[in-house]
């Protein structure tokens, strides 16, 4: 299920479509560490100066935020390709 919710972030066709809950396991699953405060998931992975700061819209993810995620994936290369 994971790689199918990472091929939909990396896809770039689903940015609007894509669940709270499925995002945050997916940025657990890549290493970040999770901490919340208030509506706020505030995710940090060692070694990346970058936080990454979600809030969901009802169940949904932000596709804003779902982009932005995109682009540390790939800046990173965090989903495993070279």
């Amino acid at each position: 299920m994971a790689d199918s919710i990472l091929q939909s972030v990396m896809s770039g066709k689903h940015d609007n479509n894509i669940r709270f809950e499925d995002l945050r396991r997916l940025l657990l699953r890549l290493g970040f560490s999770e901490r919340t405060k208030g509506g706020h998931f505030i995710y940090k992975a060692a070694g990346l100066p970058e936080r990454v700061n979600i809030q969901p819209s009802g169940n949904m993810a932000k596709g804003y935020q779902i982009r932005q995620i995109r682009g540390i994936i790939k800046k990173y290369n965090l989903d495993g390709r070279a």
